[in-house]
């Protein structure tokens, strides 16, 4: 069965969204020069496990995504991708063990990966989930867990 995110977004947040679930959503403009990166792990470190990853952010700031899609200027809250290609531009970013959301605002996260090389990349999104226009993301960096 599949769960469209106009009903996902009533259960979580009373609210509604009349866009059909494959039409295309409107994307918040980025500001210029805005720039997602991920501080720690640095690309092509070893690690042991439970992993530490600190997100960093350049020319916006962070907030959390708030009820409803509560939408504040040039802020954004980040997604983590964990061995994952980026999500389309024009579709909610997805919510599972791949696609991390932090919509609370948090800037930093502990994961627990299975030993071998893993791949971490931020994405910025705006409070409905979606990425900024143009996109604000990382580097992908490359991970080894002993």
């Amino acid at each position: 069965m599949k769960i469209t995110y106009a009903l996902v977004m009533v259960a979580l947040f009373g609210g509604f969204s009349a866009a059909a679930d494959d039409a295309p959503a409107a994307r918040t403009k980025s500001p210029d020069g805005a720039q997602a990166y991920i501080i720690s792990p640095q690309d092509g470190a070893t690690v042991t496990g439970p992993v530490t990853v600190l997100f960093g952010l350049k020319g916006m700031g962070v907030a959390p995504a708030g009820p409803a899609g509560t939408f504040k200027a040039n802020t954004g809250h980040f997604h983590l991708l964990v061995d994952a290609e980026l999500p389309p531009a024009d579709k909610p970013f997805p919510s599972d063990a791949q696609h991390i959301h932090f919509g609370g605002g948090q800037i930093q996260t502990t994961l627990t990966l299975s030993p071998g090389r893993h791949t971490l990349q931020l994405l910025l999104g705006d409070a409905a989930h979606m990425s900024f226009d143009p996109p604000v993301v990382s580097e992908k960096i490359t991970i080894t867990v002993k």
